[in-house]
């Protein structure tokens, strides 16, 4: 029976709200381990309300928080960096491409999905 391996350090990122779909996406990658709590000390916590930035940054404010998004709407790209997000990305995008935003977080990059993008 074939044994899986994690790498002793994979990146550990909380789901707010909790999706299991997409953990279970994010987890098909090598390096990415989905966490149920902040208590787990995530590196990136993936949320979908704003409030919730502010929420976990005062629990952890190691951990960088992005915000995800199903479109662009005026004024939220602003409002997700005021509020002390590291970035702002597609909900439906490819995973390979939220698990890059994850590492780039992790590694203290701003994130914003070029489509995002405002003039």
């Amino acid at each position: 029976m074939p044994v899986y391996h994690r790498p002793a350090r994979s990146l550990r990122v909380l789901l707010d709200p909790p999706d299991p779909a997409l953990a279970l996406r994010l987890e098909l990658q090598p390096d990415i381990e989905v966490v149920a709590s902040a208590m787990a000390r995530p590196a990136v916590a993936l949320v979908e309300e704003l409030a919730s930035v502010a929420v976990l940054l005062a629990e952890d404010p190691e951990c960088r928080v992005l915000v995800l998004t199903g479109s662009a709407h005026p004024g939220l790209r602003d409002a997700v960096l005021a509020a002390g997000a590291a970035g702002l990305v597609l909900r439906d995008g490819p995973v390979e491409d939220l698990a890059e935003c994850l590492r780039a977080a992790s590694r203290g990059e701003t994130v914003i999905d070029p489509t995002l993008e405002g003039p």
